[in-house]
């Protein structure tokens, strides 16, 4: 399938999950921490502004607002570094994501709401707490803060 043409700059939905293989993109709270210690390499280094991400055991999303190529570049690179790093750590070789990440365009503000609160939400459909305050691997410009 054709890869979609993303606007030149704008507000984007990016998730990417792990090979079913492998099973999880994170085994421990220290994935954790340098997965997010990565994206946030890359918001600073592309440019972009965090909207909101969450970390799921198979996959996680985020929503930014970037430059297309900074976007698509940023990406690939910080799934490249984690993968790298990962498995490394784990003592493994081969892929960890299922191929690109996929990418939606958010072309509205109810859209971006609906999104950020679609990530934020994420923990608690999988039944992993009660409350997004309560995820400790979230973000939201909108409201909970990453501390």
């Amino acid at each position: 399938m054709p890869r979609s043409i993303l606007p030149a700059h704008g507000y984007f939905h990016v998730y990417a999950r792990a090979v079913a293989a492998a099973g999880f993109l994170y085994l421990d709270d220290d994935d954790r921490r340098a997965f997010v210690q990565l994206l946030w390499r890359a918001v600073h280094r592309h440019a972009w502004r965090c909207h909101a991400f969450c970390l799921m055991g198979t996959h996680y999303h985020l929503v930014v607002e970037a430059h297309r190529e900074s976007l698509s570049s940023g990406v690939h690179r910080l799934n490249w570094l984690y993968a790298t790093g990962f498995n490394e750590k784990h003592g493994r070789f081969g892929h960890v994501f299922a191929g690109r990440f996929s990418t939606r365009v958010i072309e509205s503000e109810d859209y971006l709401f609906d999104a950020c609160t679609y990530v934020l939400l994420n923990p608690i459909r999988a039944g992993l707490c009660n409350s997004a305050e309560d995820w400790p691997w979230s973000f939201s410009r909108y409201g909970r803060d990453l501390s």
